[in-house]
């Protein structure tokens, strides 16, 4: 399901815009072709998450589920600035990706997340005063829609952190609640049956991040596009301070006298443009990897859900770093 469309932004007395609308996000699309480039990427990655369970498959109130995945992620440019007009200050430009991201399930093909969104690239700004940014607008049809602000940096390489599947008590991160499920010798039935799963063992289950880390074991960069976004303004990455934020529909959201389903209370994430150089005389190629924590609210706890890729072009969607699927 490629993303096409001929739509262009043409704004009455729009601000001029700048050469480089995009900014760092252009790694996604590269540069051809020159109206309206895009890039699709493909690859595998894992996916856990922890899920109410009522009256369903186990004996408890949560279900760990866990997938071996396989990854389609689309990026196309929109064409012309986004104008958005200012009252505090002048006016400004947006450059847009469009995005559809699709993942299945490696054991049955079955499919996980299907996910259209938006990333832009917003100028520094004096009122409010805020630095140069990042955001990534996505719909899930679950009924949740995200805003995730933040900066997009360079890097010599990727640097890639712990990513936690501990649950723990609700605004209060230090606070972790263990269950039997996180172990995989544990005998269980609120977890995904494990043969569905035969790759996995207990290190990159506890650190979902080993997964991004094994992808790139032995790899050296020429150099890396790191966009740091998050939903939570308060979040240490330097970006916006306001804004941004997650939205769910009332079945998952729930009211202050009957608690929510699975609230979708908080999403972070990291995505890694990489420039890899080639091995043994091969050709350089491009990367994409992500790591992204979605917060579930329920029954007093903060249920990590993760999700990790190691993504590659497809053949044929860029001229200078094409490298096949992976």
């Amino acid at each position: 399901m490629p993303i096409t469309s001929s739509f262009k932004f043409a704004h009455l007395d729009a601000p001029a815009a700048p050469s480089n609308l995009l900014g760092l996000l252009s790694g996604f699309v590269g540069d051809s072709p020159s109206n309206q480039p895009s890039r699709k990427w493909k690859g595998k990655g894992f996916n856990m998450i922890w899920r109410p369970n009522h009256n369903q498959t186990g004996s408890k109130d949560f279900f760990l589920e866990l997938n071996m995945t396989d990854e389609t992620l689309e990026f196309t440019a929109i064409p012309g600035g986004i104008a958005n007009r200012g009252f505090l200050q002048d006016d400004i430009t947006l450059g847009g990706v469009s995005y559809l991201q699709q993942i299945s399930d490696s054991f049955d093909n079955s499919g996980q997340h299907f996910e259209p969104g938006l990333w832009a690239h917003i100028p520094a700004t004096s009122g409010p005063p805020e630095p140069e940014s990042v955001v990534r607008m996505g719909s899930i049809p679950h009924g949740t829609t995200i805003n995730l602000q933040g900066l997009a940096i360079t890097a010599p390489a990727p640097l890639i952190q712990v990513a936690s599947i501990t649950p723990f008590q609700i605004g209060n991160p230090a606070a972790l609640v263990h269950f039997p499920e996180e172990i995989l010798s544990n005998v269980t039935t609120s977890r995904t049956d494990l043969s569905r799963v035969a790759a996995l063992d207990q290190a990159h289950l506890s650190d979902p991040n080993l997964f991004l880390k094994d992808a790139i074991a032995g790899q050296t960069f020429n150099g890396t596009t790191v966009l740091i976004i998050s939903s939570d303004g308060s979040q240490p990455n330097n970006g916006p301070d306001v804004g941004g934020g997650t939205d769910n529909i009332a079945f998952l959201q729930g009211t202050q006298t009957s608690g929510p389903n699975a609230n979708a209370a908080q999403v972070t994430a990291i995505f890694w443009i990489e420039q890899v150089k080639g091995q043994n005389g091969g050709d350089d190629f491009m990367q994409l990897q992500y790591t992204q924590r979605v917060l579930l609210n329920f029954n007093g706890l903060s249920w990590p859900h993760i999700t990790v890729a190691t993504l590659r072009l497809v053949d044929g969607d860029d001229d200078n770093g094409g490298h096949g699927d992976s």
